[in-house]
């Protein structure tokens, strides 16, 4: 998992997320700890903890003390939304702007993902 051209806390950091986002790591659940993160991928727990603070900050996970922490209530949802956005920025615009450079219209473009293909619209089939 550890991707040698990224910020390791932000990995772990996403990688927490991805479990919440998945259901793996329910809301309200016990999340792992910056020992235990530190431990499965061998990197230093201040690393690890970098990253589970970056999610505190970001009011993903909650420190219940001298319990540990928490998946915050709603956490899920916040995510969803916030991978929405970045998935419409990353992925849609840049479709949306091409497709109009080709002249592909909404229904070129439904048609093409349902068929989930690379072949190109044919001319006078646009439609």
């Amino acid at each position: 998992m550890i991707d040698e051209g990224r910020a390791l806390f932000v990995q772990i950091a996403e990688s927490v997320e991805d479990s919440i986002v998945d259901g793996s790591l329910a809301e309200d659940s016990r999340a792992p700890s910056t020992n235990e993160l530190a431990a499965f991928y061998r990197i230093n727990p201040a690393t690890a903890a970098k990253g589970v603070n970056m999610l505190v900050d970001k009011g993903v996970l909650v420190k219940r003390r001298g319990v540990g922490m928490f998946v915050a209530v709603g956490a899920r949802e916040s995510l969803r939304a916030e991978r929405r956005a970045a998935f419409a920025d990353r992925y849609l615009d840049p479709l949306l702007a091409e497709a109009r450079t080709l002249g592909l219209d909404a229904d070129d473009l439904v048609r093409l993902l349902r068929e989930g293909t690379h072949a190109t619209v044919p001319e006078g089939d646009a439609r």
